[in-house]
């Protein structure tokens, strides 16, 4: 028997993780990923293509 203290406990999220990535869904597998917006009106997709129209198609 020892009288050496217990160790303490561990931070979780300091501890090393083996998995295999690849088995994890990142985001860019889903549509959010991608850039994709909510669902939304004419009015807000209009909005949408003037602020992202190019300068050349001025």
């Amino acid at each position: 028997m020892s009288d050496a203290p217990a160790p303490e406990p561990r931070d979780p999220k300091a501890a090393l993780v083996f998995d295999d990535p690849l088995n994890q869904q990142s985001s860019d597998d889903t549509d959010r990923g991608w850039g994709e917006r909510p669902a939304g009106d004419s009015a807000a997709d209009l909005s949408r293509f003037l602020d992202e129209k190019p300068p050349h198609h001025l």
